[in-house]
């Protein structure tokens, strides 16, 4: 069976997914990619806005997991620990064994998790690989780097795809 690059659905921000909403759907956990999809690049301290998302989630009973291909040592660790949730660097997306691992060590099967994350070549495709839902986020920032750019550009049929078949 191919895996698909489509994700479901593509929302302004994480704080855009509704927690009720996710619960509804039956999700108990949410895989979340760091870079450009909870923070821009670079930045160390969860925002405000972040915190009370996943505050909200766990009030929901949903666990907020860091599912990161970071290499810089420390970063996804770090971040992970000042916003008080598990993590998992150097996660090899898309591959899906970095998703499994994941869901082995919460516990928790693909028909209950989703992947949040801002690129279709990494994040969704991935998520679609370990049979995970993956909603496509809009990257927070894509200045400093020409490849961004390209990458997001070649993103763009899947992404107006993935406009269309929203899970929330």
């Amino acid at each position: 069976m191919p895996v698909s690059p489509i994700p479901r659905g593509v929302y302004p921000s994480v704080t855009a997914l509704d927690p009720k909403a996710l619960r509804a759907r039956g999700i108990t956990l949410v895989l979340a990619d760091l870079d450009n999809t909870l923070v821009p690049y670079g930045v160390t301290e969860p925002p405000e806005e972040i915190v009370a998302w996943k505050q909200a989630l766990e009030a929901q009973g949903i666990q907020l997991f860091l599912l990161s291909n970071s290499r810089r040592p420390g970063r996804a660790q770090g971040f992970a620990q000042r916003l008080g949730i598990p993590y998992q660097g150097h996660s090899g997306k898309p591959r899906r064994a970095g998703y499994l691992r994941a869901m082995e060590r919460m516990g928790r099967r693909p028909e209950e998790t989703v992947m949040v994350g801002d690129q279709i070549f990494t994040d969704t495709l991935g998520a679609n690989n370990a049979g995970v839902v993956p909603m496509l986020v809009e990257p927070i920032r894509l200045a400093g780097n020409p490849g961004r750019y390209l990458r997001y550009a070649a993103e763009t049929p899947f992404r107006l795809l993935g406009k269309r078949r929203p899970f929330l």
